[in-house]
């Protein structure tokens, strides 16, 4: 006796559209009548619990922030608040940044011995005006962040403004890549800054590109303000 076939169990790009075609539901959802709204909710609760239930791989992520819009050092920053929540270790090694001491490091020290924070910069390169000492420091930073990305004491690590020092030829894609790579297998790493080349974005597991669309700086004349900028 055939036994008959086991019942479809759907893909996750079949859950994936299903819960495209659902929609996130308020008045985006086209029924009128509350029962029927409550029924199409219903289905994307099921569809949702499904794509969860399905998804349970735990990794170290390559998490990129990049672009020409504000913001990217804000979020790798949240990132180490909400680790550091979780009773977790978190290092920050700034490249070109180091300058001045911004508002996160002085609001982040209440985390004491947890938070391990490196700024090995000295300004823009239009401050410095020296390459051979923006080289240094960028290359004192990396030995740094290597420290902390080849041991295990640490959840995240924050590579902040490294996509910069790559861009402006100080540091190479292939060195950063191989550095990240070694790190171990439950540890993230955020690397922030304009201009992140190619290849990180290839190797990357998230990618979030911050798109300039209005600066009180370029537009309004309104200087960097602490708190905001710092």
């Amino acid at each position: 006796m055939t036994n008959p076939p086991a019942p479809h169990s759907p893909s996750s790009t079949e859950l994936d559209q299903s819960a495209e075609v659902l929609g996130i539901g308020g008045h985006l959802a086209p029924e009128t009548d509350q029962q029927s709204y409550r029924k199409r909710m219903q289905r994307r609760q099921d569809v949702q619990r499904q794509r969860v239930e399905e998804r349970d791989k735990e990794k170290g992520l390559i998490l990129v922030f990049t672009g020409h819009g504000k913001g990217k050092t804000t979020a790798a920053l949240g990132l180490a608040l909400r680790t550091l929540g979780h009773g977790e270790r978190v290092a920050v090694v700034q490249f070109i940044k180091g300058s001045w001491q911004p508002g996160e490091a002085k609001a982040l020290k209440v985390f004491g011995d947890a938070l391990s924070w490196h700024a090995f910069g000295e300004g823009f390169t239009w401050t410095t005006q020296d390459r051979e000492r923006d080289q240094q420091l960028v290359s004192k930073a990396w030995q740094q962040a290597l420290i902390y990305l080849h041991s295990n004491n640490h959840k995240l690590v924050v590579l902040d403004e490294i996509n910069v020092a790559m861009k402006l030829g100080y540091l190479k894609v292939e060195e950063v890549l191989g550095g990240i790579t070694e790190r171990p297998p439950l540890t993230h790493v955020a690397l922030t800054g304009r201009g992140a080349p190619k290849e990180l974005i290839e190797h990357a597991d998230l990618v979030t590109e911050m798109t300039l669309v209005h600066h009180p700086f370029k537009e309004q004349g309104v200087k960097a303000q602490a708190g905001i900028e710092f």
